[in-house]
């Protein structure tokens, strides 16, 4: 298991139950009364401090090095993926991954932006930020899944776009804008989970859905902490007093009707169970499907654009009006 700071309390625990069970193995000893107190040690210090988590926090777990990414959540989900490449203009971009896949027994598009495991990965997936050629894939994907009447599923996953000069050359701007317009025309039912970091218009333009669920660790903003805090507060080190500023987490989003719903992770967070995880994002799915599936194309339309044009109607901040079921 790899850590990050926020869980070193609970990492010492654990790594001290290792050494007491391969102490147990070699020396042939019973300590699983001594095992038995740490691990409730554990489990009582891991709610405490997943009942408390600042914005900051929260978005450094959805940054963890070992939270499931979309190839991991295809692969829970679904049967029979198969992964489509390239935007038929420049290249193929690998922080983007898109195909075809069986969920359920029924025939979906798949798409969501695809983060690294370890440097030389991440380097591969440029960190899993998309240049324009991977929002042009997807686009290119979506619009076959319009020809063929199939569901889009998306998960959204990034820092935010990448803002490299051969990027802006190609069009970065024009083609999150495209895939914002295009997902608000096409008339089959689209569902999106951001299942970790969802960073400004590089996310949302894999989020135009008629849908929007955020995993309970995941964050949503048009900017990172960082960012913010460098802009606004010319130190990088106020990015959590930024993190709260940006109201980013789940939490913030469901109260501000940005999101549908919060989908639950295992305490601790999604990398402690993909299975967990997996499991509670197929059956919100599921009920997505089912809902949406009542509806016209053209109704599916229309209830996207309504969605999304009533965003930010509010009346004091804490009260959002005219909200789109």
């Amino acid at each position: 298991m790899e850590y990050i700071p926020l869980e070193k309390p609970i990492a010492d625990l654990e790594n001290r139950i290792d050494e007491l069970r391969r102490m147990a193995t070699v020396q042939s000893v019973n300590l699983d009364g001594e095992i038995r107190d740490l691990e409730e040690q554990a489990q009582k210090l891991r709610h405490e401090m997943f009942s408390r988590l600042t914005a900051y926090e929260t978005t450094q777990l959805s940054r963890h090095p070992r939270r499931p990414n979309t190839l991991e959540l295809i692969s829970a989900l679904c049967s029979d993926f198969v992964e489509l490449h390239g935007d038929r203009n420049f290249f193929d971009d690998p922080a983007i991954v898109a195909g075809l896949a069986t969920f359920e027994g029924r025939s979906i598009v798949v798409i969501g932006h695809q983060k690294g495991r370890g440097t030389k990965d991440n380097i591969y997936r440029n960190f899993g930020m998309p240049r324009p050629e991977g929002y042009r894939k997807a686009l290119r994907i979506m619009n076959m899944a319009e020809r063929f009447g199939l569901p889009i599923i998306t998960f959204i996953d990034t820092p935010g776009a990448y803002p490299g000069v051969g990027a802006e050359e190609r069009g970065q701007s024009e083609a999150i804008a495209k895939n914002i317009m295009i997902m608000s025309t096409l008339k089959v039912p689209i569902i999106t989970v951001v299942v970790g970091e969802g960073g400004s218009g590089g996310a949302l333009a894999l989020g135009v859905a008629n849908k929007v669920h955020m995993l309970r660790y995941a964050i949503y903003s048009v900017i990172s902490p960082e960012g913010c805090a460098s802009i606004l507060m010319k130190d990088a080190a106020n990015a959590a007093a930024a993190a709260e500023a940006l109201r980013l987490t789940a939490t913030n989003a469901a109260e501000l009707g940005v999101i549908d719903s919060i989908i639950e992770e295992p305490e601790g967070g999604a990398h402690r169970s993909i299975e967990v995880t997996a499991r509670n994002i197929r059956a919100q799915i599921i009920a997505d499907l089912a809902e949406l599936g009542r509806k016209s194309g053209p109704e599916l339309r229309e209830h996207r654009i309504a969605k999304f044009m009533n965003l930010g109607f509010v009346d004091d901040g804490r009260k959002v009006l005219n909200h789109v079921q």
